[in-house]
């Protein structure tokens, strides 16, 4: 049996040989990649450990356990801890790259943001970002071990919903700058409560204020202006009013939205694809950060126009009956009432929306479902459909549904036509499969 204990930066730099040889990881059986290196993960239902011989035979290099039991070929190596030895290993990797890295968190909006940073970044710049929304303790690993010597930026992505997890990820990425797109009440079940999610959102702050790091801060956003001058941090203004290092505002918001900004004495206007007044600090978020990289404001400018998002963040989709705004990945409080406030700006003679149940809440659930069927009275919505068992719970005057399967059998029997429809809702309610059924 070959163990390496990978607890000391001695023993990482012994991994790190394999790596030099294989450069690619793999962490799932199902997707084999020949030459790779396997690290067993475990989860609540697998046991990574128990495919070790089976990556081997599928043409994985080595694979490296944490059960001694399956440690029992010559290519299959004990370590300590899998998920530890990997994430060891990445900031192993990180370091010796030494790519300037820009990481990404918040409330909403980051994976968005994160996607416009690269594309901005990236009219100049070979960028290495996060793909999809591999954001977290094994998405964050798995990504700063793609960085290869040819790319001069990195836009690192990263997820909580616990305390402390932001600290956990900083920690490993290393970030030389840093950008929290907002904060706001989500995951409330795991953070405890609103202050809860801004300290571990302001673990980013911290990490770059400790090494004397600059953050791109919203100035429009009080709770992150008092973030970062609690912690010293050295700013990178960007904003709606003037002064800032960027400054901007929409001009056009029917649907897609135009952006007009500043920065010192150059001023563009971007036609984007985005839906929604609340992606404008997105938009500016990119501006700011990619023209202090010295991209050229006529480039980024191009490369924004030409972005068009996916994952069901703010797309719009014309079907052969009607008109979707998708925005079906993820719902909170925040961000489902910029959905709906944006929803109401929107110039449409016949109005839908298809919203689901808000989750992790904890006990500020109840609550906070009906301050949404609220923003919607108030707005004059009565073409409402609602999905779950926590908004039926709160309302008896709008149409419920159990699953969005019940949605799918309601709009065969009785197919919906000539609507613009906003579908809202987190991933695990599934809307995102109801655009085929509309």
């Amino acid at each position: 049996m070959h163990y390496i204990q990978c607890n000391t930066s001695m023993e990482t730099a012994k991994l790190y040989q394999y790596f030099e040889q294989h450069p690619v990881i793999c962490t799932d059986t199902r997707n084999p990649i020949k030459d790779s290196l396997f690290f067993a993960m475990k989860g609540a239902n697998f046991n990574g450990n128990a495919y070790a011989k089976n990556a081997i035979e599928q043409g994985c290099a080595y694979a490296f356990v944490d059960e001694a039991q399956y440690a029992d070929g010559e290519r299959i190596l004990l370590v300590d801890d899998c998920l530890k030895a990997l994430q060891d290993l990445a900031r192993y990797h990180r370091r010796r790259l030494g790519t300037r890295i820009v990481g990404v968190t918040g409330t909403n909006g980051k994976t968005t943001t994160k996607e416009l940073l690269a594309t901005a970044l990236g009219a100049s710049y070979e960028v290495l970002y996060t793909q999809g929304n591999l954001n977290n303790h094994l998405g964050v690993p798995l990504t700063l071990l793609r960085l290869r010597p040819s790319h001069q930026l990195a836009v690192i992505e990263m997820g909580a919903n616990h305390p402390g997890e932001i600290k956990t990820l900083v920690d490993i990425v290393e970030p030389d700058f840093g950008l929290i797109t907002n904060v706001g009440k989500a995951h409330l079940e795991g953070f405890g409560s609103f202050e809860g999610v801004k300290k571990t959102k302001g673990e980013l702050y911290d990490f770059l204020a400790s090494k004397g790091c600059r953050g791109f801060v919203n100035a429009d956003s009080d709770d992150l202006m008092t973030m970062a001058r609690e912690r010293g941090l050295q700013l990178i203004p960007y904003g709606e009013a003037e002064g800032n290092y960027v400054s901007g505002r929409v001009e056009k918001a029917d649907p897609y939205i135009t952006v007009s900004c500043t920065c010192f004495d150059e001023k563009a206007v971007i036609p984007t694809q985005l839906i929604g007044t609340y992606n404008l600090p997105n938009v500016l978020a990119a501006v700011c950060v990619a023209r202090y990289f010295d991209v050229p404001l006529k480039k980024i400018a191009a490369a924004l126009q030409a972005y068009t998002p996916s994952n069901n963040r703010s797309q719009l989709t014309r079907t052969k009956n009607n008109t979707l705004i998708v925005d079906a990945y993820n719902a909170n409080p925040t961000s489902m009432a910029a959905a709906i406030h944006n929803f109401a700006t929107i110039t449409a003679t016949d109005k839908m929306l298809i919203l689901g149940d808000m989750g992790e809440l904890g006990a500020d659930s109840p609550a906070e479902h009906r301050k949404v069927l609220d923003l919607l009275r108030q707005n004059g919505f009565d073409q409402v459909w609602l999905v779950g068992a926590k908004f039926a719970a709160e309302d008896q005057s709008y149409r419920h549904f159990a699953t969005v399967s019940d949605v799918q059998a309601e709009l065969q029997a009785h197919p919906v036509q000539g609507k613009t429809i906003l579908i809202k809702g987190s991933n695990a309610q599934k809307l995102f499969t109801l655009p085929e059924w509309l």
